[in-house]
């Protein structure tokens, strides 16, 4: 098992604070681009902690434990019913409207210019939470599970970030970057990384319920 955070930039906080998504977190997706970066390196048992800067403050959004992987598609057409910013997969062909039609890299704008031995998906899109939908155009990959937490904003003390420690093995571990003003750098985070155990341990400690003391 491994441990690792992504990072959600403000405007998508933003959006699931619109869509009064507060979970639990069923989804997290990888993309192409360094927005939403690949998450290729997770595995079905690791744990994913989406991470956000506050007010320059680090926030641990929520914990999800991975029980599969899967292309970014597939979930989104099974789960949502519509591939909204999923990469199109070889061998397929999403209608758009009645005059165009989208595969992968190239589109048609009728039914009868598509090729007969595409796989033909028509969009429907079913219920679901605003974070189960990929921010970020080009999804490649989601990790999901059904025992993830509550979306909400857990802070990480300012004493504590300069502690955290991420990479692998040991011997190549790395604090996050923070300026003159003690401010973590976004880019520090922008990322998907891998906690160092110690790191991860903490995390998890934020995760761990309350327990009620009789006086």
């Amino acid at each position: 098992m491994a441990y690792y955070t992504v990072y959600w930039p403000q405007d998508w906080l933003d959006e699931l604070r619109k869509s009064n998504d507060t979970g639990p977190i069923k989804v997290v997706f990888g993309s192409i681009h360094s927005r939403m970066p690949s998450i290729a390196s997770i595995k079905e048992g690791d744990v994913v902690f989406p991470v956000s800067l506050l007010d320059r403050h680090l926030y641990i959004m929520a914990r999800l434990e991975v029980t599969h992987k899967e292309r970014a598609f597939d979930y989104c057409i099974r789960e949502l019913g519509n591939p909204y910013r999923s990469l199109i997969p070889e061998g397929v062909v999403v209608k758009v409207s009645d005059t165009f039609f989208c595969a992968k890299d190239v589109s048609y704008k009728s039914l009868q210019s598509v090729p007969e031995n595409l796989t033909m998906i028509i969009p429907g899109d079913k219920p679901h939470c605003k974070h189960q939908e990929p921010f970020n155009c080009c999804a490649e990959w989601a990790v999901w599970g059904e025992n993830g937490s509550v979306i909400q904003p857990r802070l990480i003390p300012d004493e504590v970030v300069p502690l955290l420690r991420f990479g692998y093995p040991k011997s190549k571990e790395k604090p996050l970057r923070i300026n003159s003003k003690g401010v973590v750098l976004a880019q520090s985070i922008a990322a998907t990384r891998r906690l160092s155990e110690e790191s991860a341990m903490f995390f998890e400690e934020i995760f761990k319920p309350i327990e009620n003391v009789e006086p």
